[in-house]
């Protein structure tokens, strides 16, 4: 009797077992668990401190030339400014072909040269500030000055080109 009762017993835990193996786990229903995605953070890195850019006696070089360029134009500019504003002025009320009005436009290629000057320098200083970037290199507060100032003077040589232009009757 008791072989007979060990076997009941050792029959039932096997069956158990084997039955709870073939339990289902999945539910059709999404687990409210949190997801991995869920458990991550949101907010951004801390970077210790920005790189302070070293000192570049090659870019120093040619920034201070650069900015030579720069305020030579602006100072050329100005006058040359005011002269085709005069010139402009004066072939107010002639026709487009006149003596007068051929004068202004010669002034205007003027400021146009100067223009396409400053131009091209504030593109060389764009390519040298993505060139840094392309490298890895921290910003260079010295090309980053320059290339404000650039910007600011080809700006205000356009505005004053278009005012300029806007006193010429149309050809």
């Amino acid at each position: 009797m008791k072989n007979r009762r060990a076997t009941a017993v050792s029959a039932l835990l096997l069956t158990a077992l084997l039955s709870s193996g073939c339990a289902q786990t999945v539910s059709p229903y999404p687990s409210l668990q949190p997801r991995a995605i869920e458990r991550r953070s949101d907010t951004e890195p801390t970077e210790a401190a920005a790189a302070a850019a070293t000192p570049d006696v090659a870019l120093e070089t040619l920034l201070a030339a650069k900015a030579k360029t720069l305020a030579d134009t602006d100072s050329a500019f100005a006058p040359a400014a005011d002269s085709a504003e005069r010139a402009a002025k004066a072939a107010r009320g002639g026709a487009v072909g006149s003596d007068r009005w051929i004068a202004a436009q010669t002034a205007l290629a003027k400021l146009d040269a100067f223009r396409a000057t400053t131009s091209a320098l504030v593109t060389d200083l764009d390519e040298l500030a993505i060139g840094r970037a392309r490298d890895a290199k921290p910003p260079y507060p010295a090309l980053d000055s320059l290339k404000g100032r650039g910007d600011a003077q080809l700006t205000a040589e356009i505005n004053r080109i278009a005012e300029i232009q806007a006193l010429l009757p149309a050809a």
